[in-house]
């Protein structure tokens, strides 16, 4: 994990990014109540790890296409076999309706997008190769 900490400023530049996103998405389309502390602090987490995890992906990501490629498909990947099918079982399961899970879904590849594209704008550093 030592790459979070050489990719700290990406990362959290990311984070920003996504929390300007998401305030944005709920501005236009979420509910429009106040977000307490403690809620803020869990989403402001949870976009850090998630960017953290898209970066880790994007260092290791191979060199079989353009970088820009494998960086914006890295983040569509992601967000295709992980984010979208947690939203959609989980927000069907609460029974949301299909226009707030579509957006959800929305949010969220447009945020990873975004992100990647913000930390391979900015660069990231691959953690250093030990050899014993």
């Amino acid at each position: 994990m030592i790459y979070i900490w050489l990719n700290l400023v990406p990362i959290l530049i990311a984070t920003a990014l996504g929390l300007m996103i998401g305030g944005a998405y709920r501005t236009l389309f979420g509910p429009h109540a106040r977000v307490s502390g403690s809620t803020l602090l869990v989403i402001t987490l949870g976009e850090f790890w998630l960017a953290a995890i898209l970066a880790g992906a994007l260092i290791l990501a191979p060199d079989k296409a353009s970088p820009w490629v494998m960086a914006v498909g890295s983040a569509i990947v992601i967000w295709a076999g992980f984010v979208l099918p947690s939203i959609l079982v989980t927000e069907r399961h609460r029974a949301l309706p299909w226009s707030a899970v579509l957006g959800d879904c929305g949010y969220w590849l447009v945020t990873m997008v975004v992100q990647a594209v913000a930390m391979k704008l900015i660069g990231l550093v691959p953690p250093p190769i030990s050899v014993p």
